[in-house]
Order: structure tokens, then sequence, then C-alpha cells
């Protein structure tokens, strides 16, 4: 008897995807499926733009992109909070209007939910030291609590984890400062 294997999903089914309020990814050839981000995620998200976006006004050294269609392989297209490449790297990730290789940074904020923290801690983590992303920051806004990654040996490995009464830094934004308690603010 043959064993039936399923078809991967690709990047170029998430164009079929309904215009439906849901947010379709696929990290290698799995379709991940979830809602819109809720408030207390985007006020997150928010705080950190500002944050590194006020940092990059006064110190030009790249760019910051809000929920950035990001296409890492034909089998792999995700949307990520936030991602931050620098200006040299712009010709080698940007493609029209899509970012198509790996950022430096890659900003993720947990949503509550099991398969949520599934794919921003597992699938999406695996996926971006795969394809090189040099530094992933996972955001948890119930434990009030920022991870930091860094791309080792093709993996992204955990080098820090800040609470609130700490500060944010980061070698990539040289300079860099934030207070964790700000960027839970609501």
């Amino acid at each position: 008897m043959a064993t039936k294997i399923e078809p991967l999903m690709t990047v170029g089914d998430l164009e079929a995807m309904p215009e439906d309020g849901n947010r379709y990814e696929v990290i290698e050839g799995e379709l991940f499926v979830s809602r819109a981000p809720g408030l207390t995620h985007q006020q997150v998200s928010t705080n950190i733009l500002v944050y590194i976006r006020h940092f990059l006004d006064k110190h030009p050294i790249g760019k910051v992109f809000p929920t950035p269609g990001l296409i890492l392989s034909e089998f792999s297209g995700v949307i990520p909070d936030i991602v931050f490449f620098r200006n040299e790297r712009r010709e080698e990730i940007v493609t029209g209007e899509r970012l198509t290789g790996a950022p430096d940074l890659v900003i993720e904020i947990l949503s509550p939910g099991v398969e949520n923290i599934r794919r921003d801690r597992v699938a999406k983590r695996q996926l971006y030291g795969k394809h090189g992303v040099a530094e992933s920051w996972l955001v948890n806004p119930e434990k009030r609590d920022l991870e930091v990654y860094r791309l080792s040996k093709g993996s992204l490995d955990l080098v820090a984890r800040w609470k609130e009464d700490d500060e944010l830094s980061s070698p990539l934004l040289p300079g860099f400062t934030c207070a964790i308690a700000d960027i839970f603010k609501q």
C-alpha cells in the first residue's frame, strides 16, 4: 500500500487565502492561521516601533517596519510583528514591495494561545535561524519580559531574558537603549 504524501503549501498559495481578518503564514510548507492581534499586542508593538524609529531618526543606520510580508523560501512566507535591517543590506533583502531575505532583527510579540506560542517560540524561531536572521526578540506581554536570541551555527539561541526593571539594548542598534517597562506601557 502506498503512503499518501500531503502536498506542501507554498507562498504562492497564500495569495489565494481569503481576506477575512485572519493572518495566514506558511512555515516550511505548513499553514498557520491566527486572528488579528489584540489591543495589548498592538500597543506593545507600537511602543517598540516608536522607540526604534526615534533612535533611527537620530542614527539612520537602517529601516524598521511593522508587519511586513517576509518571504524566505517557496515554502515559507510569514508576517513578523517588526523587522529591522541595516541600510547596507537593503539590496540583498528587498524585492519590490516585499522582503525576500532575512532581516537583521525580527521581533515577535506573543499572542495568547498554545498554537500562537508554538508558532512564535518554535516554528518561526527555527525558520529565522535557518535563514540567517542575526537576532530575534520574543516579547511576552503576559509575563512582561523580553527574550533575546542570537544566531549561532544556524540556530537562534537564547542569550538574555530581560524583565521589567531592565534596560534593552542590542549590538545591531549601537547606542540604542529602552527601559523594558516602557515597552509595556498602556
